[in-house]
């Protein structure tokens, strides 16, 4: 199958990609046994990551979402983060784990962790799929990370450009 011009080298395959989600599924599980797990979606891009670690968990769990802007339609954040969609439960006295699709700056999830914490959950940790390091702005303990990444803009398995992309189901560079 010819790909679209837009995008370039892939750099993770689907394969990569699950078998990282097995692994970090495994030390998830292992950390939240017996207690009160919820699954804390960062949208757009973290659904379908969420929805394959969610299914890999094998313990009773519970999901929510939020919905924050940084970067609008642009390739670089804005480092203003707005909440567009705010979670529905209360999270007081709640294990939250934040399902983020990437870290770049760090900037909203920097911003997440503070709001959050503010609302009294019992822990508070998060899982990223990906990582840019030489772009991060701020220092964040994320306890599950997938992959470090070049500093290329990233799409595909929920990231997106201009809303498009998700859908692949590897991680791409995208051509600009």
């Amino acid at each position: 199958m010819e790909l679209p011009p837009e995008i370039g080298e892939v750099l993770l395959t689907e394969e990569m990609i699950q078998d990282k989600i097995r692994e970090l599924a495994k030390r998830i599980t292992e950390d939240y046994r017996d207690r009160d797990l919820l699954l804390v979606g960062v949208l757009e891009g973290a659904f379908i990551l969420m929805s394959d670690l969610a299914r890999e968990i094998p313990l009773p769990l519970e999901f929510d979402f939020m919905a924050v802007s940084s970067y609008g339609s642009q390739t670089d954040s804005s480092g203003v983060v707005r909440i567009l969609k705010d979670l529905d439960n209360s999270i007081q006295g709640r294990d939250v784990l934040i399902v983020e699709d990437i870290i770049v700056s760090g900037l909203t999830l920097q911003y997440l962790m503070r709001t959050l914490g503010a609302r009294d959950p019992a822990s508070l940790e998060v899982c990223a799929l990906l990582t840019k390091p030489e772009r991060l702005r701020v220092d964040l303990p994320a306890r599950y990370v997938g992959f470090e990444i070049p500093n290329e803009f990233a799409i595909g398995y929920g990231l997106d450009h201009a809303q498009r992309y998700r859908n692949l189901d590897y991680v791409a560079a995208l051509v600009q």
